[in-house]
């Protein structure tokens, strides 16, 4: 067909400017496209950006209201990354690097959450000064802080002291038992509570706190006015059909790694919804074993494989029995992958060739690693991704593991590898564990055991258990509350769609596959022109 214009005859083609996908990743001349290397070209616009659906499927039965997932790592999912998340409408990975008491009781955390609760509240003992009260307010944000006999969460309750106790005192080395409003004089709920009736109790008391107390007086959760307010309405949450929050958690399974059955067993019992199978190489003979037991033990349960980066791994887990494929390899920004094993794949290539694979067999595609800004996200979903996986993006968040800390007067958390050797790091990490902390030293008994070596030696026979890390450990900038970023997130990725001509996932999909969604590669000058330049100095906002 052509078209006429001032007597100007263009062809479709001509007109249909850029080049499809299957086009550009057909004729690569044997390179690998990443996030920068690509552009994606306009479309036209016949709906607002309020119209644009983020819904998709990150598994064959799971979906969600925006196409998020956090990482399983140890510095950024655990279980208030993983509240956060799901009450956002995105879902979290808890982390395998621990016990599997300890990544159950985060599982079952997040599964017995009720909106507006704080289940694990700072708290202090009756002989705390209110020196340390400065502290603690200082470095947690909060007014008002239960006490409990011994200091410790779950233990008796038997006061709780606020600003209102301390706001005009001068001698700052009294004791909180002297200052505090006692059990007795306080409002309390009786464990287990639902959210509207402490509402209901702060509503009628008007009091500001309400901790929530068992039969035996011990502390189980806290409420607030304030938090009540701010948590009342999370209309697109990811849930289960029970209403609980949708929460997912990893299991390791590289070719290095010891079969845990029973690590499955006991996430299953706690209610996780989704396992990802944690590997650098998912194709490999005991990740396929595990979808294949898992799917036959656990048939309500969803397992996603990986990472796979080329069409042959992916088929191998997609006939296995995988409900969703992880894309990705040394691509992360703590990554080391491709420089010390020479191994790996560009990102976009990557998931170009494993989505138009999967797609074929209804298996959704997460592109995890190499997720720098939402231009990262957008393109990925662009080039067939129904959902990305995040690591150093979310890591400064309020909701990630571990303090701040202020470095050059910027506030900052750690970050790592998990293929990074706890056992070599000696920085401040998950709470600032000590080198001999039970923390710590859970790490690296879980990382000995990952590479099948000693704890006491770094080097089997013939150094046959030796493990070079594949990462890094560094910092990241903060980011605020989940409840901000979240949203910041997501409406980039509207806005992107938007300018693409696509109002939903599944439309951009269709127009992928049909070549309608156009692109073009990008030279270093355009790279650059695409970019922030030509400035003395500039300043950018996170969120606008």
């Amino acid at each position: 067909m052509s078209n006429e214009h001032e007597g100007i005859v263009f062809t479709d083609e001509e007109l249909d400017n850029g080049y499809s996908a299957s086009d550009i990743f057909s004729n690569a001349e044997c390179m690998g496209i990443t996030f920068d290397d690509l552009i994606a070209l306009p479309g036209a616009i016949d709906f607002g950006v309020g119209d644009v659906d983020l819904t998709t499927n990150i598994t064959k039965n799971i979906k969600l209201s925006h196409p998020l997932c956090s990482t399983p790592m140890d510095t950024v999912t655990e279980h208030d990354m993983a509240i956060g998340m799901a009450l956002n409408g995105a879902i979290g990975f808890i982390h395998c690097n621990c016990s599997i008491a300890q990544q159950v009781e985060m599982v079952s955390k997040v599964k017995n959450f009720e909106n507006g609760f704080i289940l694990e509240p700072a708290v202090l003992p009756p002989s705390a000064l209110i020196s340390d009260l400065d502290k603690l307010r200082a470095s947690r944000h909060i007014s008002g802080v239960p006490v409990t006999v011994d200091g410790k969460m779950g233990s008796k309750l038997v006061g709780l002291i606020s600003n209102r106790d301390t706001d005009f005192l001068e001698d700052r080395t009294r004791t909180v038992e002297e200052l505090m409003t006692p059990l007795e004089k306080l409002v309390t709920g009786k464990y287990p509570i639902s959210i509207a009736e402490a509402n209901r109790l702060l509503k009628d008391s008007k009091k500001g706190y309400l901790p929530i107390i068992d039969e035996d007086g011990n502390l189980r959760a806290l409420t607030t006015r304030t938090d009540l307010k701010k948590n009342k309405a999370f209309p697109l949450a990811s849930k289960d059909r029970n209403g609980k929050l949708l929460v997912g958690a990893s299991v390791r399974a590289g070719g290095r790694d010891v079969f845990e059955m029973e690590r499955v067993a006991a996430l299953v019992a706690a209610g996780a919804n989704v396992l990802v199978l944690d590997a650098q190489n998912g194709d490999c003979d005991i990740q396929v074993e595990y979808i294949r037991r898992i799917k036959d033990q656990y048939p309500d349960v969803d397992v996603i494989g990986g990472n796979v980066v080329t069409v042959r791994q992916a088929r191998s887990l997609i006939e296995a029995g995988a409900d969703a494929l992880r894309v990705g390899m040394g691509v992360g920004s703590v990554a080391t992958t491709q420089l010390v094993r020479a191994v790996g794949r560009a990102q976009l290539s990557a998931i170009y060739a494993v989505a138009r694979t999967a797609r074929a067999h209804g298996v959704p595609v997460i592109a995890d690693g190499g997720i720098k800004n939402t231009g990262c996200i957008i393109k990925a979903l662009a080039i067939g991704a129904n959902a990305v996986m995040m690591g150093s993006l979310l890591a400064g968040v309020d909701e990630s593991p571990g303090e701040y800390f202020y470095q050059n007067g910027v506030r900052l958390k750690h970050y790592r590898a998990m293929f990074y050797s706890p056992a070599s790091n000696h920085t401040a990490t998950q709470g600032g564990a000590s080198p001999n902390s039970p923390q710590r030293n859970a790490r690296r008994r879980a990382y000995t055991n990952m590479i099948g070596g000693s704890s006491n030696s770094g080097e089997g026979p013939a150094g046959a258990n030796f493990q070079v890390p594949s990462g890094v450990s560094g910092t990241v900038v903060d980011k605020g509350p989940l409840s901000r970023y979240i949203p910041y997130l997501c409406q980039s990725i509207r806005h992107g769609m938007q300018d693409m001509g696509t109002v939903t996932l599944a439309k951009m999909h269709e127009e992928l596959v049909s070549g309608q969604l156009r692109f073009e590669l990008r030279s270093m000058s355009a790279q650059r022109e695409g970019g922030v330049h030509d400035l003395h100095s500039f300043s950018q906002r996170l969120f606008a």
